[in-house]
C-alpha cells in the first residue's frame, strides 16, 4: 500500500490540507465544494471534509472564497530567448505557472543536442517543471545546407529517450510539406517513442494543412476561429497564445463553441522580461481567454489538463488522487488573481510573498563566447553592378512578423550602392555566427518599411538562425553596432552619431540575458526607445528586427546566402 491510501481512506494524516475552496476538477469541468489532502508531493484525496486526516503537524490552508485549481501549464514557449529561465522562473511561480513546455530554438541551432542538455541542466531543480522539445532547425535544409552531420543528428534523435523531452519542436510548414527533409529522422523517432511533433502552420491551409497534419500533432499559429476549427478537423491539437509575440486568443474564443474543448490548449509563446513583470504569465493567458468569451472552466482546462494530456505529462494538470501537488489558489476567477501557489506540495508563493528566488547556472565557456563575427567593411558593401536598371530586390517590412518582397532604387556612390534613409531604404546585413561557419560569411540586402533616418541597430537574437543581423542607414554605424554585439558576447546595440547609445547584453548563447529580470527589462526598454529615437516606425521595432531571419511567416526573409523566398522555397539574390 502506498503512502496516499491511508489518507484517502480517512485513516492517515495529511501533510497539507486546503479547506473551504471551490475545487476545479478539469476532468469533468466543474467546481465542487471539496477539500484537498496532500501527502508529500502528491494529491492524496479530495474529500468533502478533510477533518479526519488533519493531525497536529498538518499544515492548513484556508481557501474560503477562492478557487483551487491545478498549477498552470504553458503549452508552448521559448525559454532560451531573451532571459535565462533560472533567473526568471520566480515570476512564473508568482503567476500560477508550475509547468512549461519549451522549444529550444535559441541554444539548439547553435549547439545542437548540447543546447538542449544545457537548458535541461539549468532548469533541473527549479520548482517549475520544465519539459522541452528537440529543435529540428539543425537538420533543416530548405535555404541552407543542414548544419547537423550524421552524428549530430543522431544525438538530437537520442534526446527523445529522455523523460523530460516531450517531442520534436516546431517545424515551419515550408520545410516539410511536399518535400523531403532530413528532419524526418526526428519525426520517426518521436513516433517510435510515442511523443509529439509540433508544427508552425502560419499561412498553411486547405490541402497543404492536410499534408502537414500527416506530420504534426499540434500547432499554435491559428489567427481565426476558422483556422482553429480547420486544425482540429485535421486531427491537430490547436494551441492558442497570448504573450510577447502575438495575441491570438480571439481565435480560441471564436472556436471554443464549435470544437471539443479537449482539443484546445493555451500558451504564451514567450513572455519577455517587460511583459513578465507588467502582464504576468499564464494567469494573463487564462484571463484573456475568459475575456474572449471562453467559459472559465474551459479556460482553466485549456491551461491545465489539456496540455498535460497532449504532451504526456504524467501527474500534471489535475488534482485527482496521485497527481503532483501543483496547486493554484485564485481569489477572483474572472480576473484570475493568483494568491497562493504550491509546487510539489510546498508553498512557494503566498499573498504577495515569494518563497523562491532567482538562481544561476554555469554554462560551458563556449556559451559565453558564442558571437564570433568579423565586421569587415566589405561585408556591408553592395556592388552597384547588381542593380537592374537601378533597382534591387528588397524586404518590405509590413507589421508584426510579416515582410514581403519589393524593389528599391538605392543611390550609387562610385561602384557601390548606399542606403537612402530619406527614402526609407536601409541596408540589412546577416552574419553567420554558427560555430562551424566559414569566417566572414554574410549577406547584405536592403530593407524598407522600418524607417530609420540615421544610425544603426544590431542583434544576435535572431529567430531560428545562429546569426547577427544589422540594419542601418550607414555602413559605419552598422559595423560599430555589430562589433559591439560581438564584444558583449551577444545582445543588442544601437548606434547614433558613431557612438553606442543603448545596449542589452545576452551573453548566454548569444540569445539570453542572465541579468536580473528587472535589469533586462530596463535595458530592453532603453534599446527600444533608442531605436525609435533613430526614426523607427514599426509598432514593435525589436520584434521586427529579430524576425527578419524567420521563415515561419512568409514571404521574404534574410538568409546567409541571399534572400529566402519563403513561398517558393529558394534563395534569391539582389537582382529582381
Amino acid at each position: 500500500m502506498n503512502d496516499l491510501q491511508p489518507v484517502a481512506l480517512g485513516d492517515g494524516t495529511a501533510d497539507v490540507v486546503i479547506t473551504g475552496g471551490r475545487v476545479f476538477m478539469p476532468e469533468i469541468g466543474e467546481f465542487q465544494a471539496r477539500d484537498v489532502a496532500i501527502v508529500d508531493d502528491k494529491i492524496a484525496a479530495l474529500p468533502e471534509d478533510a477533518a479526519p486526516v488533519v493531525g497536529e503537524e498538518t499544515r492548513r490552508i484556508n481557501a474560503s472564497g477562492r478557487v483551487v485549481a491545478p498549477g498552470f501549464v504553458d503549452a508552448h514557449t521559448h525559454l532560451d530567448l531573451h532571459q535565462t529561465f533560472e533567473s526568471a522562473y520566480h515570476y512564473a511561480i508568482e503567476h500560477g505557472t508550475t509547468t512549461v513546455v519549451s522549444e529550444v530554438t535559441g541554444y539548439g541551432p547553435a549547439f545542437g543536442a548540447e543546447g538542449v542538455e544545457q537548458l535541461l541542466a539549468a532548469t533541473a531543480y527549479l520548482p517549475v517543471r520544465v519539459r522541452v522539445t528537440v529543435p529540428p532547425q539543425p537538420l533543416l535544409d530548405t535555404f541552407e545546407p543542414r548544419r547537423a552531420d550524421d552524428a549530430d543528428a543522431a544525438a538530437l534523435a537520442d534526446l527523445l529517450d529522455d523523460d523530460r523531452v516531450v517531442g520534436v519542436g516546431e517545424t515551419d510548414w515550408i520545410h516539410a510539406v511536399g518535400r523531403d527533409t532530413p528532419a524526418e529522422l526526428l519525426y520517426e523517432r518521436a513516433r517510435e517513442a510515442g511523443k509529439t511533433v509540433s508544427g508552425h502552420a502560419a499561412g498553411c491551409s486547405d490541402e497543404k494543412l492536410a499534408a502537414f497534419a500527416s506530420i504534426i500533432d499540434d500547432d499554435h499559429e491559428a489567427i481565426s476561429g476558422e483556422g482553429v476549427v480547420e486544425r482540429v478537423e485535421n486531427g491537430v491539437h490547436a494551441i492558442g497564445r497570448y504573450g510577447s509575440i502575438r495575441d491570438d486568443i480571439g481565435a480560441i474564443g471564436e472556436a471554443s463553441s464549435d470544437v471539443d474543448v479537449s482539443e484546445l490548449s493555451l500558451s504564451s509563446d514567450g513572455m519577455w522580461p517587460s511583459d513578465l513583470i507588467d502582464e504576468g504569465y499564464m494567469d494573463a493567458v487564462v484571463r484573456r481567454a475568459i475575456e474572449e468569451g471562453v467559459e472559465p472552466a474551459d479556460a482553466l482546462r485549456m491551461a491545465t489538463l489539456n496540455p498535460a494530456r497532449h504532451f504526456g505529462l504524467d501527474g500534471v494538470g489535475s488534482l485527482s488522487p496521485g497527481s503532483v501537488a501543483d496547486v493554484v489558489l485564485i481569489d477572483d476567477l474572472e480576473a484570475v488573481t493568483v494568491s497562493t501557489v504550491l509546487s510539489g506540495g510546498e508553498i512557494v508563493y503566498n499573498k504577495g510573498e515569494s518563497q523562491v528566488a532567482p538562481r544561476t547556472h554555469e554554462y560551458p565557456d563556449r556559451f559565453y563566447d558564442a558571437v564570433d563575427v568579423s565586421a569587415d567593411p566589405e561585408q556591408f558593401r553592395v556592388p552597384a553592378e547588381v542593380a537592374d536598371a537601378g533597382a534591387v530586390r528588397a524586404i518590405e517590412y509590413e507589421r508584426g512578423l510579416l515582410s514581403s518582397e519589393t524593389t528599391v532604387s538605392p543611390p550609387v556612390d562610385g561602384d557601390r550602392l548606399l542606403a537612402d534613409p530619406s527614402a526609407d531604404v536601409l541596408k540589412a546585413t546577416l552574419f553567420d555566427r554558427h560555430p562551424d561557419a566559414a569566417p566572414g560569411r554574410a549577406f547584405t540586402g536592403f530593407l524598407t518599411g522600418f524607417g530609420l533616418d540615421r544610425g544603426a541597430v544590431a542583434t544576435s537574437v535572431t529567430w531560428e538562425t545562429t546569426g547577427v543581423v544589422a540594419v542601418g542607414a550607414h555602413d559605419d554605424a552598422m559595423r560599430t553596432a555589430v562589433e559591439h554585439v560581438a564584444e558583449m558576447g551577444g545582445g543588442w546595440a544601437v548606434v547614433a552619431d558613431g557612438e553606442v547609445v543603448a545596449e542589452l547584453p545576452t551573453r548566454v548563447g548569444g540569445v539570453c540575458s542572465d541579468l536580473e529580470v528587472e535589469e533586462t527589462a530596463k535595458l530592453y526598454n532603453a534599446v527600444e526607445s533608442a531605436v525609435r529615437g533613430l526614426g523607427a516606425t514599426p509598432e514593435r521595432p525589436m520584434l521586427a528586427l529579430q524576425t527578419l531571419t524567420f521563415p515561419g511567416v512568409p514571404a521574404l526573409k534574410l538568409s546567409f546566402s541571399g534572400y529566402a523566398d519563403v513561398l517558393n522555397r529558394e534563395v534569391v539574390g539582389l537582382a529582381p
